[in-house]
């Protein structure tokens, strides 16, 4: 049998589903939206093999230290396939990429993507690649460089995956972590947009068990289900920055409640022999976790270490800032409260003790009270 693709014989790479023309057209739809995410500091455009990032500014820094933190968005990508809404789920890939970076205290600089899909859609590619140029404008992080990927025979025609990897810079001086944190320190819960984009596995199981559409409306969220679980992931970049800018020494660690709830990522900067308490009354979870918690009838040991039960970002600071950190965040449209104190690691361990989470060999959280009732 002769290939389709070529009169009298061979087989085309068109023939074994690759659409080359299809990624140039998403290319072309992307472009502008790339470039404003662009300052002087980058260097030829995009299509280059690479990006290139002028590093100049960095020659006047004592020490400069460069991070670097690379991540996805998780199953949330199969409710934006499933709403045919594409545009958002960039903005979440920013978040959980760019965000990391900002625990050590570092200012993001460039961020790269990767897209792999089973069939190149121009339109659906540039959507979500928009988002991401969004995000990185948000956090002023330039996008430059990244790579969409058709696999045919391995990926579903309408199935896609996104990652992405930044690189930031911070001052030795100025890096934030366990090294900072003592006994007496504040815990400030910073509020989150919603989900996030961490536990979808766990919600996804949850609304399909229970029947529930996609494009149901629900009152108490105000909107459908589907809008709700696409709300995109809240971006702490710049708040969190400018209150280090403002605070100096006096902001000592922050941490990004992503996988494994408050308790664990909190843990991770905690030095050995202190405890965080965190008491649960100081804030009342968003109607979407209570939702999920009721309708599927999810044990709250599994909310808690799945869900970050609407605390974003946590950041721990010296005691006499604590009412300052509260009010600078509020003034940039970011809802703070206090979560707890810092204290000397009592050594006991049970069912509201989290310690040594995700392989860090560090301090513990003990979670205290009930949430106050909706």
């Amino acid at each position: 049998m002769t290939g389709a693709g070529v009169p009298g014989g061979g087989t085309t790479y068109a023939d074994a589903g690759v659409d080359v023309e299809a990624g140039d057209r998403a290319v072309a739809l992307m472009k502008e939206a790339v470039a404003r995410t662009h300052g002087p500091e980058v260097l030829g455009g995009l299509g280059g093999f690479a990006g290139v990032f002028d590093a100049s500014a960095l020659l006047g820094m004592r020490r400069p230290l460069l991070t670097t933190s690379t991540d996805g968005v998780g199953t949330k990508i199969a409710v934006a396939r499933a709403m045919d809404v594409h545009d958002t789920i960039g903005v979440d890939l920013v978040a959980m990429v760019v965000d990391d970076l900002v625990v050590s205290g570092a200012r993001p600089l460039f961020m790269t993507d990767y897209i792999a899909c089973g069939r190149v859609v121009p339109e659906r590619v540039a959507d979500v690649v928009r988002g991401i140029a969004r995000g990185c404008a948000e956090t002023g992080t330039a996008l430059v460089g990244g790579e969409t990927a058709e696999h045919p025979g391995l990926m579903a025609p309408d199935e896609y995956d996104v990652a992405g990897a930044a690189t930031g810079v911070v001052e030795a001086d100025d890096v934030l972590g366990a090294h900072r944190v003592a006994a007496g320190d504040v815990v400030l819960g910073l509020a989150a947009s919603g989900l996030h984009s961490n536990g979808y596995s766990l919600v996804r199981r949850v609304v399909a068990d229970a029947g529930w559409a996609l494009d149901r409306h629900v009152d108490e969220l105000g909107r459908t289900l589907g809008e709700e679980l696409l709300e995109p992931t809240r971006l702490y970049t710049r708040p969190c920055l400018d209150l280090a800018g403002r605070l100096g020494a006096d902001l000592h660690a922050l941490s990004h409640v992503t996988g494994g709830g408050l308790a664990a990522n909190l843990a991770r900067v905690l030095p050995v022999g202190l405890q965080a308490v965190v008491d649960r009354a100081t804030w009342t979870p968003p109607a979407v976790v209570q939702l999920v918690g009721r309708l599927g009838g999810v044990p709250r040991a599994d909310l808690e270490r799945t869900l970050n039960l609407g605390v974003g970002m946590v950041a721990v600071v010296a005691p006499d800032v604590a009412d300052e950190a509260v009010r600078l965040l509020a003034a940039a449209d970011l809802p703070t409260w206090v979560l707890g104190r810092v204290a000397d690691d009592d050594g006991l361990r049970d069912e509201s003790t989290t310690a040594g989470a995700k392989g860090v060999d560090g301090g513990s959280v003990r979670t205290t009270g009930e949430h106050p009732a909706a």
